[in-house]
């Protein structure tokens, strides 16, 4: 459902798009590729790329990481089709530092200081937000379905092994602990009000 019609008269100025999708690669790793852009509606001039026309890219990144069902980062490529200026492209090569990193909790503050103010692109560096929750998305839930896909076997389930805490519960307000979701879905993990949660939740 859209969002309620505005009250006052608007104009279009500005658009950004981002796109992130997960692929299972056939040697069991995973790509997980995010694409973003920036247009404008109005044609613009710049000091390196003359003029841009309405809905051309100011922005136009991309960046690939390839990582393992615990989300270790076996490799990073970074690409910038458009930027404002003629060097944006020039600090690509910065984002393989992210190899042999992980993607957990605490990744979002790693990424900032590893391309704090000159040391990357916003932008770029903006894009490993929506990189990391769509590789949680991908490869914690999508797993098994993935093995099947590139036909690897797949693991057994123990019917008597003690249930594991969802990592994704406490990580939105539908997902409380304490809340209706949570009592009703994933019962053993429920914690009513009052008792205390040993487990406050991921935070990239």
């Amino acid at each position: 459902m859209p969002l309620p019609e505005p009250k006052v008269k608007r104009h279009h100025i500005h658009t950004r798009k981002v796109t992130v999708n997960a692929y299972i690669r056939e040697d069991g790793l995973w790509d997980i590729e995010g694409h973003m852009s920036d247009e404008k509606s109005y044609d613009f001039s710049t000091m390196h790329r003359g003029e841009i026309k309405t809905g051309e890219h100011l922005h136009g990144m991309y960046l690939r990481l390839t990582v393992d069902d615990k989300l270790n980062i076996h490799d990073a490529e970074a690409k910038t089709d458009f930027g404002p200026y003629n060097i944006c492209a020039a600090n690509n090569d910065a984002y393989k530092k992210l190899i042999g990193e992980q993607i957990k909790p605490g990744f979002t503050g790693i990424t900032r200081q590893l391309f704090k103010g000159i040391k990357g692109c916003t932008h770029m560096t903006e894009l490993l937000g929506p990189i990391a929750t769509t590789a949680f998305q991908s490869v914690f839930a999508s797993s098994r379905k993935a093995k099947e896909i590139i036909g690897q076997p797949l693991p057994e389930i123990d019917p008597d092994a003690p249930m594991k805490r969802p990592p994704h519960l406490n990580t939105c307000h539908a997902l409380d602990i304490k809340g209706p979701v949570v009592e009703e879905l994933y019962t053993p993990f429920y914690k009513p009000e009052g008792e205390e949660d040993d487990n406050p939740g991921i935070k990239l």
